[in-house]
């Protein structure tokens, strides 16, 4: 497979693996609502999605980014005026943690323009795999003529990329009929069920059955057979069934090749399809509009998404209660659109927008904000959210494990390191939990009552004895061990040192 080559690439492709992790920390002051699990983090995106792999890996159904799109423009929110390189460098270590927070059916949605889209293909289907590519959607931005180009700018690009395609396929959602598309469904007859279609009743053979070819007499006594090559597409008995509900048309004559009476009530929508008009899904005017009623026009930002588009891509790819991350969240719009749509969300923002922008609008919408896609989806208000800023690092510039670390945190660290998935225990004793038939343990801190400094940080015969009971390989970390060798191995203990056996990156 072809891949890209950049100045520094080999530098940009180990750049995830350096980076260190890091608490979070929460920020009372500005979290609000209800106590539940959405959070926003201010702090570099980077270093706060690597700070949130030991929680949330393999957890996110819906990933959507709207990075910095290199257009030569620098804006006040954003320094897009990116050298082609340093653009590079800064997309590709986050996509590479990006990868790892999707869910078996998750799906990433990557916003972008003409000036780098070629680029961003190429190295999303180096990250994610060809294979996973699943559409590179058209958002028709503006609704009136560009003239100051030499042809008009009116579109951008959604590329979307699936963890199991087939899985993403299945479970995926239908986007709603449009009124334009409803126009084939009339009601000629005054048919008391409704508007309907008439739809061919024939299919391609295939793996037809033989209660799929019989003889249909219409009501004028003309018979008709499946056409060569073809059967029809429901069995005899069926047909037989449907006729008798009258839910067969034979045309206005009565003598036609018989089709299916299908009403509108009975299509609960369309496969979403590449191009997305701004009539369905909003554009930039309207966007503007938004902010400008959130945060009137001084305060406005820059190049903000409109809420309906964000609904239409968490409509298709998510569910009530699934988990949504955006590590540009920019104003805040996923984040909004999400808590609306009752999704819980993870947010990243780096900048003083985090405090001045997502903040405030994501106030408003638990207080029950009434703009964007509110009326449609009868949002009222409630919930709420927790911010959180990056703490100081899991271990110093030396290797050493930061003092100020508390136990959960070196428990998650570690469970993820060992197991690459996320912890979800209550991190209350020594024994983390169990993986693979290995049960993996940790002594720090006092869990368990010892209140001394470094207490119970020591593997001895005596503490061995209370530790949670497991009949099968151990991995205990701790300080140090007073057992040898020997001892060991015939417990099926395997002992790591906190920190020099931890990976520190």
């Amino acid at each position: 497979m072809p891949i890209l080559h950049w100045l520094d690439r080999d530098k940009t492709l180990t750049i995830a693996n350096k980076i260190p992790f890091r608490l979070l920390e929460e920020d009372q002051q500005y979290s609000y609502g209800d106590n539940t699990p959405n959070m926003i983090i201010q702090g570099d995106n980077l270093e706060a999605l690597k700070a949130l792999l030991p929680y949330f890996a393999g957890q996110v159904k819906c990933i959507y980014i709207d990075p910095p799109y290199n257009i030569g423009a620098a804006f006040e929110h954003y320094d897009d005026n990116l050298e082609h390189s340093q653009w590079l460098q800064l997309i590709y270590p986050r996509l590479e943690l990006l990868r790892e927070f999707l869910s078996q059916d998750g799906s990433i949605w990557v916003s972008i323009d003409d000036s780098e889209a070629a680029y961003l293909k190429v190295i999303m289907d180096e990250i994610f795999g060809r294979k996973r590519f699943i559409a590179c959607n058209v958002w028709q931005k503006r609704y009136s003529r560009e003239n100051r180009e030499a042809i008009g700018d009116v579109h951008e690009y959604i590329f979307t990329y699936a963890k199991n395609p087939d899985l993403f396929k299945k479970t995926r959602n239908m986007v709603p009929i449009t009124e334009k598309q409803a126009k084939v469904y009339r009601n000629p007859n005054n048919d008391p069920l409704g508007r309907w279609r008439p739809v061919p009743m024939t299919a391609q053979e295939g793996h037809a059955t033989p209660e799929q070819y019989y003889e249909v007499i219409t009501p004028t006594g003309k018979v008709h057979k499946p056409p060569k090559g073809r059967c029809w597409g429901i069995s005899k008995a069926t047909y037989e069934d449907l006729l008798a509900k009258g839910r067969i048309y034979f045309g206005k004559t009565g003598n036609s090749q018989p089709n299916i009476i299908r009403y509108i009530w009975q299509v609960p929508g369309v496969a979403p399809w590449t191009w997305w008009p701004s009539e369905e899904v909003g554009h930039t005017d309207e966007a503007k509009k938004e902010i400008h009623a959130l945060f009137g026009k001084i305060k406005a930002f820059d190049t903000p998404k409109p809420e309906r588009l964000i609904q239409r891509i968490i409509h298709i790819a998510t569910n009530p209660g699934d988990l949504i991350m955006d590590s540009f969240l920019g104003s805040g719009t996923t984040a909004a659109v999400a808590h609306k749509m009752g999704r819980r969300y993870i947010g990243v923002e780096m900048g003083e927008q985090a405090v001045t922008h997502v903040v405030p609008r994501l106030q408003k919408v638990v207080e029950g904000e009434q703009g964007g896609i509110s009326n449609p989806v009868d949002w009222q208000g409630g919930g709420g959210f927790r911010f959180y800023r990056l703490g100081e690092p899991v271990f110093d510039s030396d290797g050493h494990l930061n003092s100020s670390v508390k136990f959960q945190a070196l428990a998650a660290h570690i469970w993820f390191t060992e197991t690459k998935i996320p912890y979800q225990g209550q991190a209350d004793l020594p024994l983390l939990g169990i993986h693979n038939n290995v049960a993996y343990y940790l002594l720090y801190n006092g869990i368990l009552g010892d209140k001394r400094p470094n207490g119970g940080n020591v593997l001895t015969n005596k503490l061995l004895a209370i530790l949670p009971p497991y009949d099968g390989e151990k991995v205990i970390f701790g300080e140090a061990t007073r057992l040898g060798e020997a001892r060991l191995r015939e417990l099926g203990i395997t002992f790591k040192q906190t920190p020099y056996d931890l990976k520190m990156r």
